[in-house]
């Protein structure tokens, strides 16, 4: 894999989506950053990272033949990929946390952005932007629900080799989205899903809460929930939030 490691960058799936434009870049270049000064989130949120403590870094995939209606099992091989490095790590409560967030317990330790190029009705790539808060014991109050690595296992972690275990485990679970393995990313995903099949409190953008039930995931990516009067809704990214 080719590593292009930066000392302080404004964002790093900028950098690269403007690199791909530019260059012809290897598939699975990587772009890493000791400091972020505009790290985005989902939907222009923001991410906040302590200089030199974490991950921050975006991958470069092409794909072939990869139909937008698909878009969504990507989506799951990514998040699937740092949640089985962490779990390899002995993380406690590993889960994923609807689309691509990665919890301990209920606590946010992993956050991801996927910014697709589209050609016709194809993905024609793709750059994956993750942020893995590691070594950071401190965080602002506005954060109270984040964590990191080494607040839960009690001891430093060595960035580089957490970098390249999950880029080598993102290769393989991308592999399997392009080898069309598509019910077995499902039901891994949702089988690891945050509060799956668990009565929950839910606040819609609203401001209404409800209670209801994860089911899944539909064809368009949308989070499924079950109501207490038997319906099922759908929701986007921004459009609920857990209680």
């Amino acid at each position: 894999m080719k590593i292009i490691k930066l000392s302080a960058i404004d964002s790093t799936n900028s950098f690269l989506k403007d690199l791909a434009l530019t260059s012809a870049i290897e598939n699975f270049t990587v772009v890493a950053a000791d400091c972020q000064r505009k790290g985005r989130g989902q939907q222009g949120s923001s991410w906040v990272s302590e200089p030199h403590k974490n991950l921050i870094f975006s991958v470069f995939v092409r794909f072939e033949l990869f139909h937008i209606s698909e878009k969504r099992y990507l989506n799951f091989a990514v998040s699937l990929a740092i949640f089985e490095v962490l779990s390899l790590e002995n993380i406690p409560g590993v889960a994923i946390k609807w689309p691509n967030d990665i919890l301990s317990g209920n606590k946010k330790i992993c956050g991801v952005l996927i910014e697709t190029s589209v050609k016709g009705t194809e993905i024609s790539s793709a750059v994956i932007g993750i942020g893995l808060n590691v070594n950071q014991t401190d965080f602002p109050a506005s954060l109270e629900k984040a964590s990191s690595l080494q607040l839960l296992r009690g001891q430093n972690f060595e960035l580089d080799r957490l970098l390249k275990k999950i880029v080598l485990k993102l290769k393989l679970k991308i592999a399997l989205v392009e080898a069309k393995e598509f019910k077995l990313l499902e039901a891994a995903y949702l089988h690891v899903l945050y509060k799956k099949n668990t009565p929950t409190m839910f606040k819609d953008n609203k401001g209404t809460l409800f209670m209801g039930m994860v089911l899944g995931i539909s064809e368009e990516g949308k989070l499924q929930v079950a109501l207490e009067d038997e319906r099922i809704l759908e929701f986007g990214i921004k459009e609920i939030s857990f209680l």
